[in-house]
């Protein structure tokens, strides 16, 4: 991929659904050290993403944590990730990351199954600032 921030982490979400736009839109408040950046999955730069690395382009259930150049984590280590990088508080999430993956990312897909009925009609415009975070 081109011109990408290797400084920065890419948060890949299903941009059709509210549930992932609320959290979008709570990592946007949180991101005080301007960490992240943002693409739907359906854009073309999330296209590109999963094409790249054979993954399917059609499964928009999954959230994607990419760092340029180093990794990309999926599903709950996603998750645990960002709440890592965010800090404070959040970091106690990311303890979670030690409990087996395949438990965590049991709850992940219940919610991600049902996230369109968590968040019927959630959606909040980004500011103009926060525009400028979108891939």
């Amino acid at each position: 991929m081109t011109n990408v921030n290797t400084n920065k982490y890419y948060v890949f979400y299903d941009g059709e659904c509210g549930f992932c736009n609320f959290w979008v839109h709570w990592i946007l408040k949180k991101d005080v050290k301007n960490q992240f950046l943002f693409a739907s999955l359906q854009s073309e730069f999330g296209q590109q993403f999963l094409s790249e690395r054979n993954l399917e382009l059609k499964n928009l259930d999954t959230l994607y944590l990419w760092k340029p150049e180093k990794y990309y984590l999926q599903k709950s280590q996603a998750v645990f990730k960002i709440s890592e990088v965010i800090g404070g508080l959040y970091t106690l999430l990311s303890y979670f990351r030690y409990i087996p993956t395949s438990l965590t990312d049991f709850f992940y897909d219940r919610v991600a199954a049902n996230r369109k009925k968590l968040a019927a009609g959630a959606c909040e415009i980004p500011t103009a600032e926060e525009r400028k975070k979108f891939v």
